[in-house]
Formats: C-alpha cells, sequence, structure tokens
C-alpha cells in the first residue's frame, strides 16, 4: 500500500510539472531592521507591519508602538488584531512597531526594587536606558522611513505595561496614546503608584492612559487603580475581575487598539465594540 501511495504521487508529479516545482511563495506583512541598544549590544530587530493598502497608495497612517514585539513576543498577536480592528472599523490602520526585548527585566524596570527583588532580579533598573533608545534610535527611523501622520501610540503588557506607566509619568511626550494591560505595578512595594500623584501634578501634558487589572491579587490591583484616580478622566480603567494575567492580553487588544486609535465611528450596541472605562478620577 505505501509503495502504491508513492508511486501514485510521483506519477501525478510528472503529469502536473507545476505540482511538481511549486515550492510556494513567501508571505510579506511587513519589514524588519536592525538596531544597536549601544555601541557594543548587538543589534536587534525592530519589525513593522504595513497595514492593508500601505503599497498601494500615498496615505500617511498613525504608528502603534509595541513593547516585546519580536516574532517569539507578540508582534504576530498585535498586528493580526490590528488588521482585524481595521476591517470592522474598530480602530484606525496602523503601521505596528514591534521592539523586541532581551533581558526584560533590565529594560522595562525603572527601579531596582526592594531588597528581596534585588536578589531574585539583580539586572533590574535600566528602564531609562531603554527608553532613550526608542526616542533617539527606533521613533526616528520608523519616521523618516515610513509615511507616518505624526500620531503615535505604545501597548504592551506585564513588564511592559509597568514601562508604559513610567513612561505615561516621567516622559509623558514620548507618546500621544499610552495602553497598558496589566501593568506590573506592584513592583517595588507600588513605589510608582504611589509617586502617580506628585507625578502628574509638574504640569505637562499627558495623552489618554488606559490601564486593565484581572483577578491577580489586592496589590497589584491597588497599585492600579493608585494610577487611574492620579490621572482623572484622562485614564481609562478596565476592570476585567473574570480575567487572568495569563488570558487578559490577548481578549483586551480589540479593546485597548479602539481606545488608542478612535475611528470616531457610532456602533450598534449588539456589535459589542465598548470600551468600558471606570473613570476613576472622576469620581473622585
Amino acid at each position: 500500500m505505501i509503495y502504491r501511495t508513492i508511486f501514485a504521487i510521483a506519477a501525478l508529479a510528472m503529469a502536473n510539472p507545476a505540482l511538481a516545482q511549486d515550492a510556494g511563495t513567501p508571505i510579506t506583512i511587513g519589514q524588519t531592521h536592525l538596531v544597536s541598544l549601544g555601541d557594543e549590544a548587538p543589534a536587534r530587530q525592530i519589525n513593522v507591519f504595513l497595514p492593508n493598502g500601505y503599497g498601494e497608495g500615498e496615505d500617511h497612517y498613525p504608528v502603534l508602538y509595541l513593547i516585546d514585539g519580536g516574532f517569539d513576543q507578540d508582534f504576530l498577536h498585535v498586528s493580526g488584531t490590528s488588521a482585524l480592528n481595521a476591517l470592522w472599523g474598530r480602530s484606525q490602520p496602523a503601521i505596528i512597531v514591534g521592539i523586541s526585548t532581551r533581558d526584560r527585566r533590565a529594560e522595562l524596570i525603572g527601579t531596582s526594587g526592594t531588597a528581596e527583588e534585588r536578589e531574585a532580579f539583580p539586572t533590574a533598573g535600566n528602564a531609562a536606558s531603554f527608553r532613550a533608545y526608542i526616542r533617539d534610535q527606533v521613533k526616528p527611523l520608523i519616521e523618516t522611513t515610513y509615511r507616518t501622520n505624526g500620531t503615535d501610540a505604545v501597548i504592551g503588557e506585564s513588564l511592559a505595561g509597568l514601562f508604559i506607566v513610567e513612561t505615561w509619568l516621567a516622559e509623558p511626550e514620548l507618546f500621544d496614546a499610552y495602553g497598558a494591560v496589566n501593568p506590573s505595578l506592584w513592583w517595588d512595594s507600588q513605589a510608582l503608584a504611589r509617586s502617580a500623584v506628585e507625578q502628574v501634578s509638574d504640569g505637562r501634558e499627558r495623552g489618554h492612559l488606559l490601564v486593565s487589572y484581572s483577578n491577580e491579587g489586592p496589590d497589584t490591583q491597588e497599585a492600579i487603580e493608585m494610577v487611574a484616580v492620579s490621572g482623572g478622566e484622562g485614564v481609562c480603567l478596565l476592570a476585567t475581575p473574570e480575567l487572568t494575567h495569563a488570558t487578559a492580553y490577548h481578549i483586551l487588544t480589540p479593546t485597548v487598539l479602539q481606545f488608542l486609535l478612535p475611528t470616531g465611528y457610532d456602533f450598534a450596541p449588539e456589535w459589542g465594540f465598548d470600551v468600558p472605562c471606570a473613570q476613576q478620577g472622576a469620581a473622585e
């Protein structure tokens, strides 16, 4: 039986040369750039997804910067969600820029943490350098290479969410809108969250921020609520206690993109395209 099957396949290939020779066609969804983080650091991938129609016209697009944007991280998930959202008119078509991370604790955490955390994670605390890398190398590359429209946003989850909240507080002009999914604000005994009210009183203009929390314990929820209160009506708090840290990102990404890059469409309620913000600042 096996020999007869092999013979039949070979005969089919000989009868149809195109079938025998077709090795497939590569699928191209964007481009990859290698950009070094410092003179001695090895170059890392900056992955760029181009929206449908980009190559066919002269339109300019907003940019969504994705922290943890490697191919083995969140690049494909967020790019696919963006394309589907745009198809439905739920969020604007966007250039997705995936910035890969390597040592996430070093690159995404801004302080060395408590004594216990320093012992467990000795590389933590170099987020300022990673932020400078985005500001001074990645963003200029994107803005000079692609047809951007001057609007940009950033998205990330967990430690990347912590980095995004810290950026919103420390360097708010870096992005126009911020999406921090389940940020790890428990770090360093909630130090970043506890400083938020003081930091936002510096008079600097800040773009809209979305923060979410799921069923991750009171320390995380409390810290995220502190940040939401600090920003008042400029912060959207998504409370999803029915989700977990493992399930939230994929489920919430369509909603977060709708918040970050809105189209202004008025959706019928039955579509379910709502962004259920709890405006903690307004309630205060």
